[in-house]
């Protein structure tokens, strides 16, 4: 059979599967036992059995189930709470305040949970109350909140990152650390563009009169509440950073910090604890489902030729590589608007990745590019997962037609970030050229 006719036959038949609501990881089971019984015959199951256990027992794959419990232990602790208050006595009384607020906390907290819709939850049931009391418009109170929930799976530590660097074969560690200053860069622009908008248009945020906090209250706040967090972010990305520990010592020292500086809030007890093991439970158990059908995936392609053919085809075509880039980026946008981040991801991968490494990019830069790709389709209509979350936070008052389209100014900025890591590499690829 036609290399292009099997491609068509893995792509199409896994969509369809997702369109009619089968869960991800089964939906790739089913697809792969498929392929397996039509292109390999009854004997490829064993093959592709010792495939998936390859696949799981790897200790690349430690980090994952070690970050989602960090970011669970942040959640049910609520320790980023205090660190909004801290932030917001020390904004004063600039313009757009609690967008700006939105913007820097979100961006904080992001380094701590690694989940984007825990981020955009926590921001929205803490700020949005306060952003409507005071007579914020749509595209201030909810834009920045939608914008920087995004950036917790680009800023370590971030469990989607792992399973990216999983399925890509890209080095967990570099790809980790090269997120952090593409989400700074991003939420620079998020709070460059919330500024020069109020700026312009003050009636989107309008000023109010702030209660006066003594330059030693913001100190003390800052040590009390701000310091932990930092010494948290510290285990993790500074531990990489120097080459004092692996990703996966640097996930069990994040875990670490986290467990003391929430038994140091004294709120470590049992209940907060059993939530947090529960959904690391869940959430870990789905993530290896998806990475063993992903591997597999990725190895019948191999053994029926559609990916060498696809290889082909490419290297044939008389254009700049930058061009190709562009437009897997694009199909990447355009598949984000109906589907969920991880079945792009586990669509896409093990079809780009030999084209990157044929076209002689490199994979952390190319992962950074497409991680900044599924945070905008978290955010893009009309299935973008962030604008259901936050319709969830906003209530009736707010339509999902105004979610959307106070959404659209910050996938802008998304798609200004993108630009400039494909202009300037270095952007993504100079911190990971730090690590020991």
């Amino acid at each position: 059979m036609e290399w292009y006719l099997v491609l068509s036959f893995f792509v199409f038949g896994l969509i369809f599967l997702l369109l009619l609501g089968f869960p991800i990881a089964f939906s790739f089971l089913a697809i792969d036992l498929l392929g397996i019984i039509f292109f390999m015959g009854p004997g490829g199951l064993q093959q592709v059995t010792l495939q998936i256990f390859s696949s799981l027992s790897t200790f690349t794959l430690a980090p994952i189930p070690l970050f989602i419990l960090m970011g669970e232990l942040m959640f049910q602790s609520k320790l980023a709470n205090n660190t909004i208050d801290v932030i917001d006595k020390w904004l004063g009384r600039l313009p757009g305040r609690l967008s700006l607020l939105a913007a820097a906390g979100g961006t904080i907290f992001s380094a701590l949970s690694g989940s984007s819709i825990a981020n955009t939850a926590m921001l929205g049931t803490t700020l949005l109350p306060e952003m409507k009391a005071r007579g914020y418009k749509t595209p201030m109170a909810v834009g920045p909140i939608i914008g920087v929930g995004g950036l917790a799976m680009l800023i370590p530590p971030s469990s989607l990152v792992v399973v990216l660097a999983s399925i890509a074969h890209i080095s967990v560690g570099k790809l980790l650390v090269a997120g952090a200053i593409p989400g700074l860069l991003m939420g620079t622009l998020y709070t460059a563009y919330i500024i020069v908008r109020c700026w312009l248009n003050p009636s989107l945020a309008p000023r109010y009169e702030v209660s006066k906090t003594s330059l030693k209250d913001k100190i003390l706040g800052t040590i009390k509440y701000a310091f932990p967090l930092v010494f948290i972010i510290f285990m993790v990305l500074g531990l990489m950073l120097m080459g004092a520990a692996t990703p996966t010592e640097a996930a069990a020292s994040g875990v670490m910090a986290t467990l003391v500086v929430t038994l140091c809030y004294g709120r470590l007890h049992w209940k907060m604890l059993m939530a947090s093991m529960k959904g690391t439970l869940e959430i870990t158990i789905m993530v290896f489902m998806i990475i063993a059908a992903s591997k597999t995936f990725s190895s019948i392609l191999a053994f029926t030729g559609a990916t060498q053919g696809l290889l082909a085809v490419i290297e044939g075509l008389n254009v700049h590589p930058l061009l190709i880039l562009i437009g897997m980026q694009g199909s990447v946008f355009i598949l984000g608007m109906f589907m969920e981040t991880i079945s792009i991801m586990m669509i896409c991968l093990p079809i780009f990745m030999p084209i990157v490494h044929m076209l002689g990019f490199d994979p952390v830069w190319f992962g950074i590019i497409m991680l900044i790709n599924f945070e905008m389709g978290m955010t893009t209509p009309p299935f973008g997962m962030m604008l259901f979350v936050m319709k969830g936070v906003a209530g009736d008052d707010i339509s999902i037609k105004d979610i959307c389209y106070a959404a659209l100014p910050f996938i802008g900025c998304d798609m200004v970030a993108m630009a400039m890591i494909i202009i300037w590499p270095a952007l993504a690829l100079w911190l990971p050229g730090l690590m020991g």
